[in-house]
C-alpha cells in the first residue's frame, strides 16, 4: 500500500470511530494526476444522496494534467465513490442515528495499484480535546528534547 495523501487535519478535528475502504469513479487524466500526487483532500467531505443511495466526494481538488486530453475537467467536481449498497445503507443509518459525519482520511494505491480511499465515520472533537492533544504533543516533544541533551 502506497499512500498518496493523508488528511492529518481530519485526525485532529474528529474522533474517528470506524473506517472504510472505497473506490472512486475518475476520468483518465484524473487518475494520472492522483498517481503523480496532485490531489488535495483537506477541504473535502462526503455526502450520501438519500434518494439514490450513492456516495459522493465534494470539494476534492485534482489538478489538471498538462499533457492530458480532457481539457474541460472541473478540478473540484463532485466524484462518485464506489461502495456496496449495503455498506452505504449501514453508514447512512449511523449518520442519521448519532449525528456523525463522513470524512476522507487517506488516498492510496492498493496492492493491485488501484486508487482507493480510506473514509472515516467521525464525531467532532470539542475545543478542550484539541487543546489537550496539543499540550500532550508539546510535552512529549520537550521530553524528547531534554532526553537528547543528556
Amino acid at each position: 500500500m502506497k499512500s498518496i495523501q493523508r488528511n492529518k487535519k481530519a485526525y485532529f478535528d474528529y474522533t474517528i470511530l470506524e473506517d472504510f475502504e472505497s473506490g472512486i469513479s475518475l476520468l483518465g487524466d484524473e487518475v494520472k494526476s492522483i498517481r503523480k500526487g496532485s490531489v488535495s483532500i483537506k477541504e473535502a467531505y462526503l455526502r450520501i444522496e438519500r434518494d439514490s443511495l450513492e456516495m459522493y466526494i465534494i470539494d476534492m481538488t485534482v489538478e489538471k494534467n498538462p499533457f492530458g486530453t480532457h481539457t474541460a475537467i472541473d478540478t473540484k467536481r463532485k466524484r462518485k465513490m464506489l461502495m456496496h449498497k449495503s455498506q452505504i445503507k449501514r453508514i447512512n443509518r449511523q449518520l442519521d442515528e448519532k449525528g456523525l459525519t463522513l470524512v476522507p482520511l487517506e488516498v492510496y494505491l492498493n496492492e493491485r495499484n488501484i486508487i482507493k480511499f480510506k473514509i472515516g465515520l467521525a464525531a467532532g472533537k470539542k475545543l478542550f480535546d484539541k487543546r489537550e492533544i496539543i499540550k500532550r504533543r508539546e510535552f512529549e516533544r520537550d521530553k524528547a528534547r531534554d532526553f537528547k541533551s543528556f
